[in-house]
């Protein structure tokens, strides 16, 4: 559905989007993960037809970006990180004049904008003015717009930014009715776990590189090199960390605030039964015992930290 080769875009000496490869199948959610100015709006502006690459290729539904933009912003909805509103205007009447620029007449107009306030569970807002809105309701009423022209593909730039943590739960809970509905959707953020439960694909980028691009669990096994314990004893911390360190599954042993000891497994080593015995066996109770969680955020730090050396 979505394809780039080498995607570039450079500013002057900045190189915004730095040879991006990327291939999404349709109804993918793809979490689209970069600090502000790493080059994710850059990308999907590409991919939206508004911004001309300098070198490299992009294909939506099989429709290049350079020969056929037309075709490609009939099945492309894209949602800007702000759009503009019209103040004097209600959402009901919002929704229908932009269902006029898309050619959608008849009786059928008002019955897509309907439909669309209550895919976005906004219908209790239909007659209220656009200037009254909440941000987080703001952002629902721009998601309906651009789902008006049933796109194939929907390109949000940062649809959560700016929310309280309630307005960003239902934006998620908005994404994940999305990919049940067989919709193509890449969806950027610079915040990390908003995305971790909603997307089946993910891509980090950074300083315009794009250092992953897979499936969720396929990135974490890309970070993931050993399993990390965290465990916290009733007793000298020291002395239960020297004891773990001699076993020959054990690569290395942290001694963190708290007690709490961060014990690093040898590479391929996938059972860990054998510490509690060992600490038990050692004199040492234990209140803490737990295989550290990996989520996008470790994924992130340690995917981008050679950019930084």
């Amino acid at each position: 559905m979505i394809e780039t080769r080498k995607l570039t875009k450079r500013y002057g000496n900045l190189i915004a989007a730095n040879q991006i490869d990327l291939k999404l199948d349709e109804g993918d959610v793809f979490g689209f993960i970069g600090p502000n100015g790493s080059g994710k709006t850059t990308t999907m502006r590409m991919l939206a037809t508004l911004l001309t690459p300098d070198f490299g290729e992009a294909y939506v539904d099989g429709h290049s970006i350079y020969t056929h933009p037309r075709e490609i912003r009939r099945i492309v909805g894209f949602m800007p990180d702000f759009f503009g509103v019209y103040d004097d205007m209600k959402v009901i009447e919002y929704l229908e004049f932009f269902a006029a620029a898309y050619r959608i007449n008849g009786p059928g107009r008002r019955r897509v904008c309907e439909e669309k306030l209550e895919l976005v569970d906004m219908t209790f807002k239909r007659d209220a003015m656009v200037n009254q809105l909440s941000r987080g309701q703001t952002q629902r009423i721009g998601l309906a717009r651009v789902l008006l022209h049933e796109p194939k593909v929907l390109l949000l730039d940062e649809p959560a930014s700016g929310l309280d943590p309630r307005a960003r739960i239902e934006i998620r809970q908005l994404l994940k009715r999305l990919g049940e509905l067989k919709k193509t959707v890449m969806v950027s953020s610079h915040i990390l776990p908003e995305l971790a439960d909603v997307c089946n694909k993910v891509g980090m980028i950074e300083k315009g590189i794009m250092v992953a691009n897979n499936r969720v669990d396929e990135v974490m096994k890309q970070v993931r090199q050993a399993i990390v314990l965290h465990v916290r004893v009733v007793g000298d911390p020291e002395q239960a960390a020297r004891r773990i360190e001699q076993h020959s599954d054990v690569a290395r042993v942290e001694v963190r605030p708290e007690a709490l000891l961060v014990v690093t497994l040898r590479q391929g080593v996938l059972d860990y039964s054998f510490l509690p015995t060992l600490l038990i066996e050692a004199g040492f109770k234990m209140t803490l015992f737990r295989e550290e969680e990996l989520n996008l955020e470790t994924a992130f730090m340690e995917l981008t930290r050679g950019l930084y050396q």
